[in-house]
């Protein structure tokens, strides 16, 4: 059974040491760093199956070490750790990449609640990956390799960050099939958050800048409108 490695990334120390505490009480092992700099230059590792990140943090604050790791394509989950009266900051980690959030102040049992439901929904996507057919998927002059996570346009890759490619890759498992904004914040980000449908919007218009030819009349993913969004059936 793999022993879950994760990285504690906050400046309050008695707060770090509570969580390690109890995290550790779980049998997972925990690393700390007391700021963002530090917390970047471990979580860039690669080694840690979670990051616990507070979003304000000294030296580099938790959105730039969030935006830095997906930018280098470190795609370890990340809580965030927010502060209750931020809604903009919650949406914006999200935007960046962000797993999962817990507004301050919060419960250690929430936290390693959320962090347990993180790790299960990670093990079902795997098994179900496991399962589906592992072989290339091909639309038009799109190719994506499900094995190396890579998506070729016209045989040349295209830089997606891990939700992007989450999110082009579920598409394109179910070609000609409607889901509305709350199905693909439950199947791709694993939640469900009644008014964060913009979330969806915004990731969408970045992976269509990537990958159609001209985003304002896209052909591979498609509005249907007052739906949602739907991959092309070929």
């Amino acid at each position: 059974m793999t022993i879950q490695q994760i990285l504690v990334v906050e400046d309050n120390q008695d707060m770090a040491k509570l969580v390690a505490l109890h995290f550790g009480n779980e049998g997972w092992q925990v690393d700390t760093a007391m700021d963002g700099r530090a917390g970047y230059r471990k979580a860039k590792s690669g080694r840690y199956h979670l990051i616990i990140l507070d979003i304000m943090l000294p030296e580099m604050d938790g959105m730039e070490v969030l935006k830095t790791l997906r930018a280098d394509k470190v795609a370890t989950p990340v809580i965030l750790l927010t502060s209750r009266s931020s809604e903009i900051d919650r949406v914006l980690g999200l935007e960046l990449g962000a797993d999962d959030y817990v507004t301050k102040p919060f419960s250690i049992r929430e936290l390693v609640a959320r962090a347990k439901s993180l790790f299960r929904r990670i093990d079902t996507i795997r098994k179900q990956e496991g399962e589906q057919d592992q072989s290339d998927i091909v639309s038009g002059d799109l190719r994506m390799i499900p094995d190396k996570r890579q998506v070729l346009k016209e045989g040349s890759p295209i830089e997606l960050t891990a939700k992007e490619y989450d999110l082009l890759h579920h598409f394109a498992r179910h070609p000609g099939k409607v889901f509305n904004r709350s199905q693909l914040l439950d199947q791709v980000w694993g939640y469900g958050h009644d008014g964060y449908g913009h979330v969806v919007n915004s990731n969408i218009n970045r992976l269509r800048s990537k990958i159609e030819t001209d985003p304002a009349h896209p052909e591979y993913i498609l509005t249907v409108w007052g739906v949602g969004y739907k991959f092309r059936d070929d």
